[in-house]
């Protein structure tokens, strides 16, 4: 039995914030090494950023355009085609036919099993594309913006972007990150998918590994 559940942990190393290594812990395979399907990852991805789309775009149909309640002509006679309204889309300035509108609904849900799993698809491809960088504690003597890049720069290379997640919220180490245009951060209990694909690469404190195991096992 023993035998079994050391082969379902990871070992990965922890650095400091001078990029030693100065530990090692054991990560579960249920969520750091599970089979990777391109294709639900992109299905999670289009419906999230679905609901994020603001549907602004919006053109005028026929019965919207004004004018043309009256025939332009008669309907014989003239040698010119047959038109009953000038709001026909056959017309300039008349209504767009299949058009945007403001009425069309972007939003749909997404299993939540589903995109969990899809989750951990990502988290595991951080972690095998050494993208996912396990630190023991991030910790700013101020809100310095350059304290924290520093930090950054020797854990991950300089000027990487990332995603630093985060066991709770730090007003410090949000200020910092706020001011760096690679930069963002994330609380453990709810990473979100679309950040973690935006940012190539994953720094987690080992406290904040804690919280991720207890909410995504």
């Amino acid at each position: 039995m023993m035998e079994l559940m050391i082969k379902k942990m990871l070992k990965v190393k922890v650095l400091n914030q001078e990029g030693k290594e100065v530990e090692s812990v054991e990560l579960p395979a249920s969520i750091f090494d599970v089979e990777v399907k391109p294709t639900l990852i992109k299905e999670v991805v289009d419906i999230l950023s679905g609901n994020r789309r603001r549907n602004l775009a919006h053109a005028k149909r026929r019965q919207d355009v004004r004018g043309g309640g009256i025939k332009p002509w008669r309907q014989k006679g003239t040698g010119r085609a047959r038109h009953g309204s000038i709001r026909s889309p056959l017309w300039k300035g008349g209504g767009v036919t299949f058009g945007p509108t403001k009425d069309r609904n972007f939003k749909s849900k997404v299993n939540s099993k589903v995109k969990k799993a899809a989750l951990k698809m990502v988290l595991t491809n951080k972690l095998a594309s050494d993208h996912f960088i396990l630190i023991d504690k991030l910790e700013l003597k101020d809100s310095k913006t350059k304290e924290l890049q520093t930090i950054l720069d020797t854990v991950i290379g300089k000027r990487a972007k990332a995603v630093v997640v985060l066991s709770r919220k730090s007003e410090k180490l949000v200020m910092a990150a706020n001011n760096l245009s690679g930069i963002a951060t994330a609380p453990a209990t709810s990473l979100n998918i679309l950040e973690l694909l935006k940012y190539p690469y994953l720094v987690v404190t080992t406290k904040a590994i804690d919280k991720i195991i207890k909410t995504y096992q």
